[in-house]
């Protein structure tokens, strides 16, 4: 009697359980496609990190030239 019963109400809630698990495992894959996808983009955004010690250089001299610029207009203005 107990076998029956055990048949008929566990098992299904079982199966019913496991059905439910096994949906969500698959509904999981379409999302981490989309996260490799993101992170692939990502990676290419930083292959110009390097570029940014090229960039930060030029600013260093543009300031550096602006200021001298700067300094000389001063004298030019002092003296006229």
């Amino acid at each position: 009697m107990l076998s029956l019963i055990v048949l008929l109400v566990v098992l299904p809630v079982v199966v019913v359980l496991l059905n439910n698990v096994l949906k969500e495992a698959n509904a999981i894959t379409g999302s981490i496609d989309r996260i490799t996808a993101a992170a692939r983009a990502g990676s290419k955004d930083l292959d110009a990190a390097p570029l940014l010690l090229t960039t930060q250089q030029q600013v260093r001299d543009t300031v550096a030239n602006v200021a001298a610029y700067g300094g000389s207009l001063d004298v030019i203005v002092d003296d006229a």
